[in-house]
């Protein structure tokens, strides 16, 4: 298994240091699967207080960060393979299936911005992607890194102890996932379909399948719009 390697850029590396220590972060990087490094613009700087971001030309409201830093950065572990992903909200919408065309890659770099955003130039001459995974505003792009770097790590082969661990999950086949259910089989009155406790495996996966048709179409209609948009495609 070829492992992954993951570098974070930010001027918060305390942020990701007990997410990447703990849970699943922690025992993908303990079976090899991956790699984690948190690299701080801070250590690349020239001036003594470490300036990593200064006024916008033209004026405006708050702090644009550095293009030297934040190259100089990510240029200390670039390699020919590197993918460059700036957290951004013109980036394109964080899917299911970015998730599973990052996971494929052997070295990715996350360059986390904050305050009013990034020099421009960080986005045209440093970045190879850019991921936005909403439309709502965070403090910084270091939440926004943990919560794809999450989706990425969970899908290497063997981080979930199963090889087909993702294969049945919301979003896979663009579709939300059916409902779960485990013991007892009764609780306050609320049972767990019969269908899911008489053994026919056959019955089973075909009530799944509507369950999960169901779902999708009250709760994320829109899923459904995209894939006959794909199947037309």
């Amino acid at each position: 298994m070829e492992k992954l390697t993951i570098d974070i850029v930010t001027i918060f590396p305390a942020m990701l240091s007990g997410f990447l220590g703990e849970s699943m972060m922690k025992r993908a990087a303990e079976k090899g699967a991956v790699a984690f490094r948190l690299i701080n613009p801070r250590d690349f700087t020239q001036d003594r207080h470490q300036s990593t971001d200064d006024r916008p030309y033209g004026g405006g409201p708050g702090m644009i960060m550095l293009a030297e830093p934040l190259f100089a950065a990510v240029e200390s572990v670039k390699m020919p393979e590197s993918r460059v992903i700036l957290l951004a909200p013109q980036g394109r919408v964080f899917r299911q299936e970015v998730a599973e065309d990052l996971s494929k890659s052997r070295h990715l770099i996350f360059v986390c911005g904050h305050y009013e955003g990034v020099d421009e130039r960080v986005r045209q001459g440093l970045a190879t992607d850019e991921i936005s995974i909403g439309d709502y505003v965070l403090t910084n792009g270091t939440l926004a890194a943990a919560v794809v770097v999450d989706a990425v790590v969970r899908l290497l082969p063997g981080v979930l102890g199963a090889d087909d661990g993702t294969d049945q999950e919301s979003f896979r086949e663009g579709l939300l996932e059916y409902p779960q259910y485990t013991r007892p089989a009764e609780f306050r009155g609320m049972a767990v379909p019969e269908v899911l406790l008489n053994g026919n495996h056959a019955e089973i996966a075909r009530w799944r399948a509507e369950q999960a048709y169901s779902r999708t179409k009250t709760s994320r209609p829109d899923l459904l719009v995209r894939q006959n948009a794909k199947s037309k495609a």
